[in-house]
């Protein structure tokens, strides 16, 4: 699928502190709105595939979080409460409602927790790779042994490092593409980016109490091969939410939208259509 290339456009907006860039595909009138947050350490063009993929009928956002791709830092001191409400913040400026809010890792954790802040917003959620649990004491650990790494030795050393944890065996021996996607949107990120959204990784509120509250409509994906997020925390995102449905893409990763775009886009869509419009 391949419906909109040419129609996708990018834009800037400034909000608060901070000038967000993002990538929009327009559509007139538009059935609904998608709006695409992506995951650490990456930026808005991991969404591409999905912005070329979605009927024409469907509206499609893909946002740089603050700090990574071509938004800025403003303050430069990030949690996942500070991205959630530049989201909202976001939302409220391009005078999107009723939005299905589709967020990758990271992008999970800014999506559970935007929806814990205004529910009334999202007509849906899509919840790829990510739980709902604060980090325990060990991967906190983990992230400070993460920021020592790149402070000593670069971020081009810790790409290296995160795309042979990210990816699933497939893509890692047949999609370049992806592979190069990924190690060039982490590299375009500075070593104080990646160090401060790393303390908000470390840093995060759990939000698995709130999820029996959640009303809208929830897709939750995983790659088989997810060496990040394991099933068990896939499977309290769908026994505690409501109504939520479990995806595994098979032969993927961390980021199945990239590795299997086709099935994701496939998937995603037949969630779209479920979802009442209006």
């Amino acid at each position: 699928m391949d419906y909109n290339k040419s129609l996708i456009k990018r834009r800037r907006i400034r909000i608060g502190d901070i000038s967000i860039s993002y990538l929009l595909k327009e559509a007139e009138p538009a059935d609904q709105t998608v709006v695409f947050v992506h995951g650490f350490p990456f930026n808005k063009n991991m969404w591409i595939p999905q912005l070329e993929g979605l009927p024409p009928s469907i509206r499609a956002i893909a946002m740089d979080v603050r700090g990574h791709g071509n938004s800025t830092t403003g303050h430069g001191f990030f949690s996942v409460d500070v991205f959630a409400k530049d989201l909202l913040v976001f939302l409220r400026k391009t005078a999107l409602d009723r939005v299905v809010l589709c967020g990758i890792s990271m992008g999970g954790y800014i999506a559970l927790r935007a929806y814990q802040l205004q529910p009334e917003t999202f007509a849906g959620l899509v919840l790829c790779d990510t739980n709902s649990l604060a980090d325990d004491n060990a991967a906190k650990q983990k992230r400070f042994d993460s920021i020592q790494s790149v402070l000593k030795n670069g971020k081009r050393a810790f790409s290296i490092g995160f795309v042979n944890n990210v990816f699933g065996q497939k893509a890692l021996t047949e999609n370049q593409a992806a592979i190069d996607l990924i190690k060039s949107s982490i590299r375009r990120n500075t070593e104080s980016s990646i160090c401060a959204t790393l303390l908000a990784l470390a840093s995060r509120t759990d939000t698995t109490d709130s999820l029996a509250d959640i009303t809208a409509p929830t897709l939750v994906i995983r790659g088989a091969e997810d060496r990040i997020t394991p099933r068990e925390q896939s499977d309290i995102l769908v026994s505690k939410i409501p109504n939520a449905t479990y995806l595994e893409i098979p032969d993927c990763g961390h980021l199945p939208n990239l590795e299997d775009a086709t099935r994701f886009n496939m998937e995603l869509i037949g969630f779209l259509d479920r979802i009442p419009v209006g």
